[in-house]
């Protein structure tokens, strides 16, 4: 063989190693795009206690008041049950029942218990944990004793809204001050988010007030003159919402 006809064979082999090579690296980009997770987005807002900054949690050894099954149940139909990743309103990684993965959108880097979804059952042990710190604020915060109806209803709105913009609420101090009949009217308050009236958060409201009165008539008092009724953004909270 000639030295000609040997360069054009080298040549050959390098110029069909080089198309093969590039063949499998097409292969193997258009199988990792494949394979790519595309992650929903889902509009529901995320847990105003789960994305506070300084959230108080209780401390070690800290004994909470178990919420009771009507409790949980209200929790789980507000927040609804996604069991995959998803992104919610604001694009935050979510997952079960607005169990919280990160304040970012889901990127196929989460933690691996939950790339492949998850059950009911795991779906709800994630939820009693992430109303601890709810339950907390309440037995923090409310100073008169409460029934097992009234302590999951402020617990879920503590879960929604947050337990800073609790602290701040005039339904606080409608608790504390035991004027149960002006407690409708200010739940009733807390239907805004992103500067919009949602209807989920009103609904949200009527089932926290239900069980607030499980067992009891829900009482229809008029306001009283000079009570502020002015509807409240969940995301900014009453102080800021009215001034």
């Amino acid at each position: 063989m000639n030295k000609k006809w040997a360069h054009r064979l080298v040549i050959s082999f390098w110029t069909s190693a080089d198309r093969l090579l590039a063949l499998t690296v097409s292969l193997q980009v258009a199988l990792l795009s494949a394979q790519t997770t595309e992650f929903p987005t889902i509009d529901r807002q995320p847990s105003g206690e789960l994305i506070e900054e300084a959230r108080d949690l209780p401390p070690q050894g800290f004994q909470l008041r178990p919420l009771y099954q009507k409790g949980i149940a209200l929790t789980k139909l507000s927040e609804g049950w996604v069991p995959h990743l998803y992104n919610d309103a604001v694009k935050y990684c979510t997952i079960g029942y607005g169990h919280l993965i990160q304040k970012s959108p889901c990127n196929a880097n989460e933690p691996p218990e939950f790339r492949n979804g998850i059950t009911k059952p795991q779906g709800e042990k994630l939820l009693i944990g992430d109303l601890g710190s709810s339950e907390y604020a309440v037995m923090s915060d409310v100073k008169v004793p409460l029934t097992d109806g009234q302590f999951a209803a402020l617990a879920d709105f503590v879960f929604n809204v947050g337990s800073r913009n609790f602290q701040d609420s005039t339904l606080l101090k409608m608790v504390n001050s035991t004027e149960f009949d002006r407690v409708p009217n200010q739940f009733r308050r807390w239907v805004k988010a992103g500067g919009k009236q949602l209807t989920a958060l009103e609904r949200r409201r009527e089932r926290e007030i239900e069980i607030f009165f499980d067992g009891i008539p829900i009482p229809k008092a008029a306001p009283v003159p000079g009570e502020e009724l002015s509807p409240v953004d969940i995301r900014k909270g009453e102080q800021e919402t009215i001034h």
